[in-house]
């Protein structure tokens, strides 16, 4: 059966696009049938698939669609495809309702700012009103930091979701994501252990 990947959060640069696409790849690598849904009317997780087309790799399903189309384009996704991955634009309105609908579960990054956890908790509202579960990726994290310290212990103290990996503050998310690739293209490194870590729990919250 096909699964729908939804990355939302409310706050512009939480690192959505980054999370969809390096996702995309762990789980094609990981021998699955991918597509990636573009829904932000910026476009960057189109402007990386096609920067990979551009570069000779063709190894997943891409589609754009408007709030009201994510359903349509999900259903047809899911028919040649094990797995749909939807970025959306970085607001939670009624616009995102369809694409939340649409999925088996909704990841939610949180970068190291108290302003990027104070925004959860729209996203976290809307998915519990639409009974869909949610899972926090702690992304562009600094460890050891008392900013991170503290968003570690509220989430904590919140009792939300939240993965047990964390994606580090590495410059190869960025530079990878620029060359429409994803860091398990980079080789073997911290990077490549956190994203394969955090796939093998997704795909384990959904058994």
């Amino acid at each position: 059966m096909a699964h729908v990947l939804t990355v939302a959060q409310q706050k512009g640069g939480s690192g959505k696009t980054t999370l969809a696409a390096n996702l995309a790849v762990a789980l094609t690598r990981a021998g699955h049938a991918v597509a990636v849904l573009d829904t932000d009317p910026q476009g960057s997780l189109g402007r990386w698939f096609m920067t990979r087309r551009e570069a000779g790799i063709e190894d997943m399903d891409f589609a754009t669609a408007s709030a009201w189309g994510v359903s349509y384009e999900c259903d047809k996704l899911k028919k040649t495809n094990d797995f749909v991955i939807v970025d959306t634009p970085p607001k939670v309105d009624s616009d995102l309702r369809p694409a939340l609908r649409s999925s088996d579960m909704i990841l939610v990054p949180v970068a190291t700012s108290q302003v990027d956890l104070w925004a959860v908790d729209s996203v976290l509202d809307m998915a519990d009103r639409l009974k869909k579960p949610t899972m926090i990726v702690l992304n562009r994290f600094k460890k050891g930091t008392r900013v991170g310290d503290e968003i570690d212990a509220a989430l904590k103290d919140s009792g939300a979701d939240r993965a047990r990996t964390v994606l580090g503050n590495r410059v190869v998310y960025v530079e990878t994501l620029g060359q429409g690739r994803g860091v398990l293209e980079r080789g073997k490194g911290a990077w490549s252990t956190e994203v394969e870590a955090l796939r093998d729990e997704i795909l384990a919250s959904l058994t």
